[in-house]
């Protein structure tokens, strides 16, 4: 049993995929199957149930897989163990970024721990929030910018920016013409919000239910800009955090923004790492302070 062995079959079980898990690692997914091929012939089962279009974990497999994990940790250890005492840090870090982000700091953390660190395999993992949250949590993801309501459970955090939530319309909409601006006033119109796993929609949810309102939610979108941009063609009223709002004021020469002032809870959007880290998050995590500061 060889350590490129484990690392192919957790591949193959987190990408639920031969071909997409042979990316990951490198190789042709030939070598991929024939490695894991010779695993199971050396443990005497079956991993993989290979029947349907993706590749399912057997029993067996389900029982080895968290062995594995500890496996491949274990051994990265020993090298982060040597590196540590001789100033080098070498191995793998996938950092997760919340689809739609355009902060550039986290993109200058990342340049600088290259330059310091060129040893180091850095990935770069795009989703929405709540999907990040729980790959850092199952070590998938070593750390991750994710918006949030609150501080991760379990999990370490840096807050890089906390924000009130804002409606933006345009101009000549009924809403514009308000300088208070309450939750209810929205109930009476559609409304184009982040989905579902996304921090601000975790606020926005959660105030509603708070108020026993049922907004809405006429359009979806995961990024900022084409929220703003659904909104400034009447397609609905935005509902944004106060930067993502300043971006796109004028936004087609008609969006106005006004804070939701019963809204107090802020949306955050944090860094987020396990407690039990490396060095190479050590060092990201430096970077990322003095880059975010800045």
């Amino acid at each position: 049993m060889e350590l490129r062995q484990l690392e192919y079959f957790v591949a193959v079980a987190e990408e639920r995929n031969f071909t997409r898990a042979a990316e990951r690692v490198h190789i042709s997914q030939s070598g991929v199957s024939a490695q894991i091929r010779q695993l199971e012939r050396e443990l005497g089962a079956e991993l993989f149930d290979r029947s349907a279009r993706t590749a399912t974990l057997t029993a067996a497999g389900r029982a080895a897989l968290d062995h594995a994990r500890a496996a491949l940790a274990a051994a990265g250890a020993v090298g982060q163990a040597v590196g540590e005492v001789t100033d080098l840090i070498r191995g793998r870090l996938a950092v997760g970024m919340v689809i739609g982000c355009t902060l550039t700091p986290l993109f200058d953390a990342l340049s600088a721990f290259h330059r310091a660190h060129p040893g180091v395999e850095l990935s770069l993992l795009e989703d929405n929030s709540d999907r990040l949250v729980e790959a850092v949590r199952d070590g998938t993801v070593d750390l991750a910018l994710v918006g949030t309501a609150g501080a991760p459970e379990g999990l370490e955090s840096l807050t890089v920016i906390s924000e009130r939530l804002v409606v933006a319309v345009p101009a000549g909409h009924p809403l514009a013409e308000q300088r208070r601006m309450l939750l209810a006033d929205l109930a009476d119109h559609p409304l184009v919000c982040m989905p579902p796993g996304t921090g601000l929609r975790t606020v926005f949810d959660r105030a509603c239910a708070a108020q026993g309102l049922r907004p809405v939610i006429a359009l979806q979108a995961s990024a900022a800009d084409a929220v703003a941009d659904l909104a400034a063609r009447g397609l609905g009223v935005a509902v944004l955090s106060e930067s993502m709002a300043a971006g796109h004021r004028g936004s087609l020469g008609r969006l106005v923004a006004r804070t939701i002032d019963d809204v107090t809870a802020p949306a955050l959007l944090a860094l987020v790492w396990r407690s039990s880290h490396g060095p190479a998050v050590r060092e990201l995590l430096a970077h990322s302070r003095r880059a975010f500061a800045g």
